[in-house]
């Protein structure tokens, strides 16, 4: 990890761009503080994709293993990567709007024969193979259009990946995937969900509320602008306002001949809790669509800017009973001092990605381990270089 650009958003909403040149100028300049920082010129990006564009299902497909074209029961035979590829084919074949396209086919589980939970069946012997998948789809016009801003860029797009997916990546480990876990990258507008169970993917979804929406509460709540309750909700808020202090008061931004106003600590977070309780909920509701047979044992990873809000995890315990636990990048490798904090999540999680995809063996576009395109949630407007990545 050598560099980390930051740029202010304000082209994007909700996951979709809203305005291209003022999306390609905010790429434009956190890629320069990143090459900045990192001392290198960045030529090549992987990149996330987020927003109610993105859809997740789970499906299967089965296949007879090197049958002999005779119509015959076919020998057991020691399974190939042809036939990982063509099972894979027939478990994602599967009717799409004509503005769709899969972005991700990510195995759960294998069947050879009647033997289930297979994670590897290559060298295995059998007559029939069964994948079970998630895929995960996205609106081709907001894949085309997140490319050609990055291209215009002047940065050469090698992937794009589901935002929530990434973040997973450099906040939790192979135990906690194992045993059940869901992670939600809370951003500014929009929420990415995944669910693990059993090592695979359980379900994914995109959740449309986020952050700003206790900020946007703040600021007509106060009357003040969005900018000041952003920053006063970072440091004077509480997800829990009997945690906040009703004797500690604060002044309230004024402008135009506005008189001073001050507020408790706890009155501000009564309008947070309001909030983030009801974003909670909404994550509670639609992890209970995910398909799995057990518990979360590991319980919620709260992820992502809005994770940062004081007390949210415990709010989360209290709210859902589950154990909640924040996020922190961890195992992305060297990562400097600067980009540990929970919203850089998505971003060093791309750096995870290869190794993911060959250990998944996800097939896209007829290949293992490639799409095509993949990118960091502008949302956030964070970049991160690292070995050509950012």
């Amino acid at each position: 990890m050598l560099g980390i650009g930051e740029s202010p958003s304000t082209g994007m909403k909700k996951g979709s761009i809203v305005n291209r040149e003022q999306v390609i100028e905010e790429i434009e300049s956190a890629v320069r503080d990143a090459e900045s920082m990192a001392h290198m010129k960045i030529d090549r990006a992987n990149v996330t994709i987020s927003g109610n564009q993105i859809r997740g299902l789970n499906t299967q497909g089965a296949i007879a293993i090197h049958t002999n074209g005779h119509g015959q029961m076919p020998n057991a035979q020691p399974i190939q990567p042809k036939d990982i590829h063509k099972v894979l084919d027939m478990a994602s074949a599967i009717s799409f709007p004509i503005d769709r396209n899969i972005l991700h086919v990510i195995p759960q589980e294998y069947i050879i024969d009647t033997m289930e939970g297979v994670t590897n069946p290559i060298g295995m012997t059998g007559r029939r193979l069964e994948a079970r998948v998630h895929l995960i789809t996205v609106a081709i016009s907001s894949l085309t259009n997140i490319k050609d801003c990055v291209e215009e860029s002047g940065i050469s797009v090698d992937e794009i990946i589901y935002q929530g997916l990434a973040s997973a990546l450099s906040v939790i480990t192979n135990d906690e995937k194992e045993m059940g876990v869901a992670v939600i990258d809370i951003g500014a507008d929009t929420s990415d969900l995944v669910v693990f169970h059993d090592g695979g993917v359980r379900h994914s979804a995109v959740i449309p509320i986020g952050g700003n929406s206790i900020t946007h509460d703040i600021a007509m709540m106060l009357q003040i602008s969005t900018a000041d309750a952003e920053k006063i909700k970072n440091k004077y808020g509480s997800a829990i306002a009997s945690m906040a202090s009703a004797e500690l008061e604060f002044e309230l931004p004024s402008e135009n001949g506005q008189l001073k106003r001050s507020i408790s600590e706890h009155e501000l977070s009564r309008y947070i809790e309001a909030r983030a309780g009801e974003i909670l909920q909404y994550i509670a509701k639609e992890i209970s669509r995910a398909d799995m047979d057990g518990p979360l044992t590991y319980g919620i990873v709260l992820t992502g800017g809005g994770s940062q809000l004081n007390h949210l995890a415990k709010l989360s315990e209290n709210e859902l009973n589950i154990k909640t636990r924040i996020g922190i990048p961890a195992n992305c490798g060297n990562v400097i001092e600067l980009g540990s904090e929970p919203k850089y999540a998505a971003s060093l999680g791309l750096l995870n990605w290869k190794e993911f995809i060959q250990n998944e063996r996800i097939l896209l576009n007829g290949s293992f381990g490639s799409f095509g395109g993949k990118m960091k949630g502008w949302v956030e407007g964070i970049s991160n270089w690292s070995k050509g990545f950012f």
